[in-house]
């Protein structure tokens, strides 16, 4: 037997395997069987270039639990005395203290160092043994032992076939690793698509009511996982079952893309179009990064786009820099060329698709849509490809590509000043009225329901010239699309002031809202009342919701307009009624008010060329009794109109059924809307 003693403390070199090498304790399995498949498909190489001339015979690795042990164990190449001293003791022990002082501070440099994968097994293990024996000829079988302190031994012992054991003796802070579903969950998770058969146990059948292990060896992993194969052997339904395998009880991808590039890096894989309609974060990290058939990770920001990890699918590819622990990437060329690979065979199908099959591609449109707005928002590159078979869809699901849409409507949907004007709507039964108007004066309406429709329409209006976008409800129809100036307002400033008053009074308190009320002449055939939105004030709200740094549009109550159409016989016939009823009383205070109004007209014309400290004090006073007086007076008149318009059920009619058409009406002011309808009817 021999003895060795590593010459450092145990407090040096195994710290900085457990801080820097691995962060998670579960690699280790990972790491261990991953070495066990290279060391078996090393004699696969030795044996197809004539170096080994024995018989393969089965080259499973096995993977075995034990009351306190794992044991991984192949039947591979194999290791000597010697490559045991080369290999295991030498690359992290021997000269450890520089080892240790050149790399203590940089977790990163450690990467490349052949042979750190093994000392996973001791974030787990208080002892470990190799028992070994190399296929050389004559060779002969030994055994090391060490339980994490500087000290090992190695000797010779007896074993009749080649390969290597290795066997972990479980720390007792980890005994999670001796139950079988916890191993069995790990096996799955990092090695279900090694090229070398891994079995755990045995394959187990029901008898007489209960579970009975079978002398069939329980294969975890598929040696030839669907990207390692030739797509032309493939069918739909293999890529299809293939999906299933990889993200069970999900529902069929609307396609997918066969990745299989050998220069200027080697890259294999397939990525899957997911039906994605919403919440993009919940789709995110679904991208299987593996390297070598051994499972790396699924967070592959940096490899792809980040618009691309709402794929699904796997990657795998040598050529991407790993540490040790094969768990994070590095810098490097091949990442950068990697990536805009990916993103060309992206756009690339989708352009395929669309140009062979736009039945098809149109019907799945609703599903692509999200993932296709998201590269255009954020990955310039990908926008100028994607703009050729990006659609709109308008509300009666028609899909047109933006060419086609600009001569759908430039001729009836140019402004007087030469603007295209892309009307949309972004819910078809809420905003029905509006969109039934629209579409009677001739205009197209998209329909813009999409999560990121918001972000997508304030880049295509700096992307498109001279076009901009109007929610369909955001003014009257009139006004949506100005092809001429507009006449001036037909209503006196008193009857605007009068009827905006009574309205205003009646309308309802709701948290967070506010309105203007104005009078329009709309035509004696529009609705007698209607609600709008400013394009701008909603758009950056909706902003505010998906974007960082516009919270100040967030907290800003919604604002309205309550526009009044002064041609509709109810509003002329409500505004008849109330100069009637209110006429005895205001007339008096109108001209009370004009002859405040002259004085302080009168001061101000006496005031204008003089400097505020040469305004006698007399003045300024008697200016100021004017403006309170002139409130006062005010404040008197509306009162005199809104006592009117709190008996005027007409009033609150209208404005309940413009709120019910905008489903701003619920609660008690919607009871009461109902009963009212019921006394007036």
């Amino acid at each position: 037997m021999q003895k060795g003693n590593i010459g450092v403390t145990t407090e040096n070199i195994f710290p900085i395997i457990k801080k820097f090498l691995y962060s998670d304790h579960e690699i280790f399995l990972r790491e261990l069987v991953s070495n066990a498949v290279d060391a078996t498909q090393k004699l696969n190489t030795l044996a197809s270039i004539g170096e080994f001339k024995g018989e393969l015979g089965d080259l499973t690795v096995h993977v075995e639990l034990g009351k306190d042990t794992i044991t991984i164990s192949d039947r591979g190449i194999g290791l000597t005395a010697e490559e045991i001293e080369k290999y295991i003791n030498q690359i992290a022990f021997s000269g450890a203290n520089d080892f240790l002082e050149k790399y203590k501070n940089d977790a990163n440099a450690i990467i490349g160092h052949f042979g750190l994968g093994f000392y996973s097994a001791f974030m787990v293990a208080k002892k470990v043994e190799i028992i070994t024996k190399s296929y050389r000829d004559d060779a002969k079988a030994v055994k090391w032992t060490c339980d994490g302190s500087p000290e090992f031994t190695i000797e010779e012992i007896e074993k009749a076939d080649r390969g290597s054991d290795i066997i972990l003796y479980i720390d007792d802070d980890c005994k999670e690793f001796l139950e079988e579903a916890r191993i069995s969950e790990l096996l799955k998770k990092y090695c279900s698509f090694l090229p070398v058969p891994i079995a755990f146990g045995k394959k187990k059948e029901w008898k007489d009511g209960k579970q009975v292990e079978t002398a069939e060896d329980n294969i975890i992993n598929d040696t030839t996982p669907l990207w390692t194969r030739k797509p032309s052997e493939l069918s739909d339904e293999d890529y299809k079952s293939f999906y299933s395998k990889l993200y069970p009880m999900s529902d069929e991808p609307l396609f997918w893309i066969h990745l299989n590039v050998d220069y200027p890096f080697h890259l294999t894989g397939i990525l899957y179009f997911p039906k994605v309609k919403s919440n993009i974060e919940l789709n995110k990290n679904k991208i299987q990064l593996y390297c070598n058939q051994v499972y790396v990770t699924d967070s592959v920001e940096g490899i792809v786009p980040d618009f691309l990890t709402l794929l699904h699918g796997v990657i795998d590819s040598p050529d991407i820099p790993l540490n040790v622990s094969r768990s994070y990437l590095q810098s490097d060329s091949n990442v950068k060329k990697i990536s805009t690979y990916i993103t060309k065979k992206v756009s690339d199908r989708l352009q395929s698709i669309f140009k062979n099959d736009r039945k098809q591609f149109e019907e799945k449109w609703n599903d692509l849509k999200i993932f296709i707005n998201y590269g255009m928002l954020t990955q310039e590159d990908f926008y100028d490809k994607a703009q050729k078979f990006a659609l709109f869809t308008d509300t009666n699901d028609k899909h047109y590509t933006f060419d086609e849409y600009q001569t759908l409507i430039k001729d009836n949907q140019t402004d007087k000043d030469g603007n295209l004007i892309y009307l949309y709507a972004n819910n078809k039964d809420e905003q029905y009225s509006y969109i039934e108007a629209a579409t009677n004066k001739g205009y197209n309406v998209l329909l813009m329901d999409g999560q990121l429709d918001v972000a997508m329409v304030s880049m295509l209006e700096q992307k498109l010239e001279k076009s901009r976008f109007t929610r369909v409800d955001s003014d009257v129809v009139d006004n949506l699309i100005v092809k001429e100036d507009k006449k001036g307002e037909t209503l006196e400033a008193n009857k605007q002031d009068a009827i905006t008053t009574a309205f205003k009074s009646q309308l309802p308190k709701m948290d967070k809202v506010e309105f203007n009320v104005m009078t329009q002449a709309l035509g004696e055939n529009s609705a007698p009342v209607m609600i709008t939105q400013s394009e701008y004030m909603r758009r950056m709200k909706e902003m505010a919701n998906i974007q960082a740094g516009m919270s100040f549009y967030g907290e800003m109550p919604d604002m309205f307009n309550l526009i009044l159409n002064s041609d509709h016989k109810l509003i002329k016939q409500v505004l008849n009624e109330e100069e009637n009823a209110c006429q005895a009383e205001v007339a008096p205070i109108l001209s009370e008010m004009d002859n405040v109004n002259k004085q302080r007209n009168e001061l101000k014309d006496k005031q204008k060329d003089k400097k505020e400290e040469d305004i006698p004090t007399a003045e300024k006073d008697e200016l100021n009794d004017l403006d309170k007086k002139w409130d006062d007076l005010k404040s008197k008149k509306e009162a005199i109109f809104i006592g009117y318009a709190s008996n005027n059920k007409v009033i609150r009619q209208l404005i309940d059924l413009a709120l019910l058409q905008n489903n701003m009406l619920r609660g008690e002011a919607l009871n009461n809307f109902v009963k009212r309808s019921i006394e007036l009817i």
